[in-house]
């Protein structure tokens, strides 16, 4: 097969969870140019018709759904007027999540469980219910976002965030083990671990703290919106086909310390 081919998306569906804004958004893009037809989901429904509209011009598919990935009614529709308009789903990125910032000894469980119901349930309650149609197809890409603050802990100082800290971290293993239970099914679950982007969830710190952040990073400039295009077109391709369980980094070199 030719090389570039190997990337071409052309006829595939993705489902990209929290893509409406951020770095969701993004990846969305990024599948769409690359030829998918794209389905995108999130609390905010206008955001995710705004970016559905951007997409079409692209010359694919894109619909969008209001979603709390922490309600099962609201996944089950997202799947099944998914399966009903494409008659199958090729591509799951597992994007949505929360953070909360405070001190351990500050944070209240109501918002600790907020994070944890999100960014580690709603994961697993999008990936079952979508992996169920994998399984049928006998193939599916599933590529969670976890971030480089699940690998270890975090400088309190720009970074104080517990609840989204483990919350990373366990997308990680749930990665990694879940690849080791459907790749009889021809399914690969991967995971890119982002670094710093300019987000609206980042926005804040990354102007407070600039100078503390860039001083982390081997490649002194905060990742921009191909930074995150290509691995998410890599690991939803052929080109990936023989890779699971993998987490892929995408930091500037902050994980390399």
């Amino acid at each position: 097969m030719n090389s570039l081919k190997l990337f071409d998306l052309t006829g595939k569906v993705s489902i990209v969870t929290g893509g409406g804004d951020g770095l969701g958004r993004m990846m969305a893009i990024g599948l769409g140019e690359a030829g998918s037809n794209i389905v995108i989901c999130s609390r905010k429904l206008e955001r995710c018709e705004t970016t559905a509209h951007e997409i079409e011009k692209l010359g694919v598919r894109a619909l969008a759904f209001q979603c709390d990935i922490d309600r099962d009614e609201d996944v089950d529709q997202v799947v099944s007027e998914t399966i009903k308009e494409f008659q199958k789903i090729d591509i799951l990125v597992n994007n949505s999540g929360v953070t909360w910032g405070a001190s351990p000894e500050d944070i209240k469980m109501e918002d600790w469980k907020k994070v944890i119901n999100i960014n580690i349930n709603g994961v697993f309650r999008c990936t079952q219910k979508v992996g169920r149609q994998m399984i049928k197809q006998k193939s599916g890409k599933i590529i969670n976002i976890s971030s480089v603050a699940g690998f270890s802990g975090t400088d309190p100082e720009y970074l104080n965030s517990l609840p989204y800290n483990t919350s990373k971290g366990a997308i990680i293993i749930f990665t990694k083990d879940l690849a080791t239970k459907w790749a009889k099914y021809n399914i690969n679950v991967n995971c890119i671990a982002p670094g710093w982007f300019y987000t609206k969830m980042t926005k804040w710190m990354l102007e407070k703290k600039r100078d503390a952040v860039l001083s982390r990073l081997l490649i002194k400039r905060f990742g921009h919106e191909n930074d995150i295009k290509g691995i998410v077109i890599f690991l939803s391709s052929k080109a990936s086909d023989y890779i699971t369980g993998q987490i892929f980094p995408v930091d500037g070199g902050i994980s390399a310390w």
